[in-house]
């Protein structure tokens, strides 16, 4: 029998589920954060101890119903009906609103401890990674519950609440900044942190280490549409990927557990930012109705779908032979009684990897126009996904991208400009993209930034259709936020 974490302390915007007793502290009677020592512990916990995953990828066109109704699982539903989430479970959407937010409460509490310690050079690691953690919550959080950046309407579109500073009383109100506003705080922070963050830790992938810092500034900028900046940050990587990115085919001999256990490893080179986080996602693979099946995974996996008709290196598995996973997550159960009854699930989980950094750079070039280098980085990123890749015979070309890849009048509509070749290519990178993060909700940011259709059919009942600019494309506001004063997003 599982036991889930029960909220413990008012906190923030809503009542926020943490485990840090120093959170769970009215502000006075809190232990004092005065040395560096007790700044790096507190950092150590300045990341979200939720997972995201399960409801982005649930939102997705990545995602199919499987036709069996003796699978239900109401947050799974509302997830592929894009709606807000009833409850507050581990995985849920509002689990990941409360479990950012007191991330970046812990963020803000060792920024104005060095800062109250004279802001020495030599917690300059410490402040960085402060920054950046702050950052990636607040990221996180408006890529979700907010409308796509756009430039043109930044000034009024709701964002989120960007908190930059400790609560100095156990509840406090706060109202929602402009998405030009976060934007703007995203990047002085990015920015920032970037300064001054390191590689100077015990476990460096459980932190943000420089290329870390990076991989996470490009996502940013591309999201942005600062194209220069993502060549500038992508460049060392594009230039000398060789090792750095997943070898798929060294997975192949692996058996089915040594292959989920290593997936988000800190030994494999191409993960540069990894969490293990409270979730049960690894159950969902044969418990949700809704998610990739053995029916239609063809669609993304199938040979078919590999611009040399060749077979991908990356596989499936079921247990049922109706829903299908690629092994990715390995659930680690703590027990928290001596009797070994009860417990919390721990999975580990990949936020920020070589593989995603690389196809950003690669982005990037294509809208700078820089084709040819763009098809050259594609043709090396495609080569270690392919199996029996010939480089001698297997030569990408304009004219192959643009047949696998035609532009669809209306399709991929960003807030910039396309032409039709820079059109096909994107979409190439979308899709192997979709393809490489299966089952890590990836895909959803390029669902929005892009703003593509999504068809969500329903065994017997109508085709839920998530349209362009559709209100449901920004979650909506949990409903004790809203409740303390947070205004909802429109329906």
């Amino acid at each position: 029998m599982k036991k889930l974490k029960i909220i413990p302390a008012l906190l923030l915007l809503i009542t926020l589920s943490s485990c840090d007793n120093f959170l769970s502290e009215v502000p006075d009677n809190r232990t004092q954060i005065d040395t560096p020592e007790k700044i790096s512990e507190l950092l150590v916990n300045a990341y979200p101890d939720a997972c995201y995953m399960e409801f982005a990828e649930t939102m997705t066109d990545n995602v199919f119903d499987s036709g069996d109704p003796g699978l239900f699982v109401p947050l799974n539903t509302e997830n592929y009906n894009w709606e807000m989430n009833n409850g507050t479970d581990v995985d849920s959407q509002t689990n990941y609103w409360n479990a950012c937010y007191s991330a970046i409460a812990r963020a803000n509490k060792a920024l104005e401890a060095i800062k109250q310690l004279g802001s020495p050079a030599s917690l300059n690691p410490q402040k960085g990674e402060a920054l950046l953690a702050r950052a990636y919550a607040h990221f996180m959080l408006v890529s979700f519950w907010s409308k796509r950046y756009d430039p043109a309407t930044a000034d009024t579109d709701l964002g989120i609440p960007y908190v930059t500073e400790p609560e100095d009383v156990l509840i406090k109100k706060y109202k929602r900044n402009s998405m030009r506003e976060v934007f703007d705080y995203l990047e002085n922070d990015i920015e920032e942190g970037l300064k001054y963050v390191t590689n100077e830790y015990n476990q460096p992938k459980f932190h943000f280490n420089k290329d870390a810092a990076k991989a996470f500034a490009s996502r940013f900028y591309l999201i942005k549409g600062n194209w220069n900046r993502v060549i500038e940050l992508t460049n060392e990587l594009t230039a000398n990927p060789e090792g750095k990115l997943r070898d798929y085919s060294s997975y192949l001999n692996l058996d089915y557990d040594t292959r989920s256990k290593i997936y988000a490893d800190q030994s494999q080179e191409t993960n540069l930012l990894i969490a293990s986080v409270l979730s049960y996602y690894n159950r969902s693979f044969y418990q949700n109705r809704f998610q990739l099946t053995v029916a239609r995974e063809g669609e993304i996996l199938s040979s078919s779908t590999n611009i040399f008709n060749k077979d991908w290196f990356v596989t499936s598995t079921s247990y049922n032979y109706v829903t299908s996973f690629v092994p990715k997550f390995n659930e680690y159960f703590k027990y928290t009684n001596s009797s070994g009854t009860s417990g919390e699930g721990y999975d580990a989980i990949v936020l920020l990897s070589n593989d995603e950094f690389y196809l950003n750079g690669t982005e990037a070039l294509v809208m700078t126009n820089r084709i040819d280098e763009a098809r050259a980085a594609l043709q090396y990123f495609i080569g270690t996904r392919t199996a029996d890749y010939d480089p001698a015979a297997d030569i990408l070309t304009d004219e192959l991208i643009v047949s696998k890849y035609p532009v669809i009048q209306n399709e991929y509509t960003p807030f910039y400009a396309l032409t039709d070749l820079q059109n096909s290519y994107l979409k190439a990178i979308a899709e192997l993209r979709r393809r490489d993060f299966i089952h890590e909700g990836i895909r959803w940011f390029d669902i929005k930034r892009f703003n593509l259709e999504v068809k969500h059919e329903i065994y017997n009942g109508p085709t839920n259709v998530l349209t362009k600019n559709d209100n449901r494309r920004a979650l909506q506001i949990p409903l004790q936020a809203s409740a303390n004063g947070i205004e909802k997003n429109p329906r």
